[in-house]
């Protein structure tokens, strides 16, 4: 792949020593000859043959585990092949942007082998977005029990999010989507939509989330004002909670959820009313709202799955943040410093995929899993 040279090629972050690209970059205003484009990690294929699929989680041992948006959860086997669907999921209600959608690994999973997973669960009024639990063992799950039901439950197959990210303190933090109902239910604190709950593995609510023992206000919300919520990561260093959310036209969002706090969605918001263009709410600041660490106007990229990188087998990315992007076809690596994106790179856009989750496993390498009919597991190289 080749790119023009121009006054970008020194301003962007690379290994390529500054004085190498200035001589290159002098070189080819004068022969008016193409640069190579910056280095590019490439891409192996794990897993292919996938359909619609929506997470990747990855057990202690190395071996992978696949959620299908339809309601299948398949182990891939050692060739690389997707197993059947697993035993024990409760009745998934697929369609839409909903069905069998996140999952998470129970840090102690070596001693009670237990997952976590999200998905849409059908019940009076239309569906709403369910948290179960189960026991991986062998081929099936046992044990299985909902632990947390999104209510109220709505008529919609739009908005369901969402992602799971187990705290160090062991509670689980959920991004819920507002299921593109009423415009003000997001910013309502007696409902479950447009939020983050944290609930304990029992499913439980921890006696210091921020509304216990509040009248109108749901004991499980960590946080209120969110859209439509499609990745999740905890910092490896703060353990804090860090979010994406689609916003509408454009208006995507990077955020760190903390306790209490209103991200803003519908009253604050960069994103455009669908087609028209116009305003939604006001971008601000404004005081009692939290302003986004990033956002992307005028165009969604559509951010997705994302993971911290702590691997020392990509010189360079320590400390970077990866997103997934669907409408982008990319991953995105952000550079930062504490809470500020100070960079942006986009890479794998020659493979012209959605990019749906991104993992980092045990191994330290990265894997990514693309949607579609034929979505793919593929393992990142530098």
């Amino acid at each position: 792949m080749l790119e023009r040279a121009g006054i970008a090629l020194l301003l962007l972050p690379s290994p390529m020593p500054r004085l190498l690209r200035t001589c290159l970059f002098a070189a080819a205003l004068l022969s008016g000859l193409a640069l190579p484009a910056l280095a590019q990690p490439r891409t192996e294929v794990i897993a292919r043959g996938l359909a619609s699929p929506w997470a990747l989680a990855i057990l202690p041992d190395g071996r992978l585990l696949v959620t299908e948006r339809a309601g299948r959860l398949r182990l891939i086997g050692v060739d690389g092949r997707p197993q059947p669907p697993m035993a024990g999921l409760p009745p998934v209600d697929a369609g839409g942007q909903c069905g069998l959608l996140d999952l998470a690994v129970d840090p102690k999973f070596a001693e009670n082998r237990r997952l976590y997973w999200t998905y849409a669960e059908a019940g009076e009024g239309g569906n709403g977005v369910a948290v179960a639990r189960g026991r991986l063992e062998g081929g099936r799950l046992e044990d299985v029990r909902v632990i947390f039901r999104q209510l109220p439950k709505v008529r919609s197959s739009l908005h369901c999010g969402s992602r799971i990210v187990v705290g160090r303190d062991g509670t689980l933090y959920v991004g819920l989507g507002d299921r593109f109902t009423r415009k003000d239910d997001a910013q309502d604190a007696g409902n479950h939509l447009g939020k983050v709950v944290r609930i304990t593995p029992e499913g439980s609510v921890p006696v210091d989330n921020p509304f216990v023992g509040q009248a109108g206000r749901a004991p499980e919300i960590w946080s209120l004002g969110h859209r439509n919520i499609q990745g999740a990561a905890a910092h490896p260093a703060t353990g804090e909670v860090w979010m994406t959310e689609h916003g509408p036209q454009g208006g995507d969002e990077l955020n760190v959820v903390e306790a209490g706090r209103n991200y803003g969605w519908p009253l604050l918001t960069f994103g455009r009313n669908y087609g028209i263009g116009t305003r939604i709410g006001e971008e601000g600041p404004r005081a009692g709202f939290e302003q986004p660490l990033r956002t992307w106007v005028p165009t969604s990229v559509a951010p997705s799955g994302m993971a911290f990188v702590t691997s020392e087998r990509y010189p360079g990315w320590q400390g970077s943040l990866l997103l997934g992007t669907l409408r982008g076809e990319s991953l995105l690596r952000l550079t930062l410093d504490g809470r500020k994106v100070v960079a942006e790179e986009r890479l794998l856009q020659n493979l012209k995929e959605r990019i749906r989750d991104v993992r980092q496993g045990p191994d330290g390498w990265i894997y990514i899993v693309t949607d579609g009919a034929d979505g793919k597991v593929l393992r990142l190289r530098p």
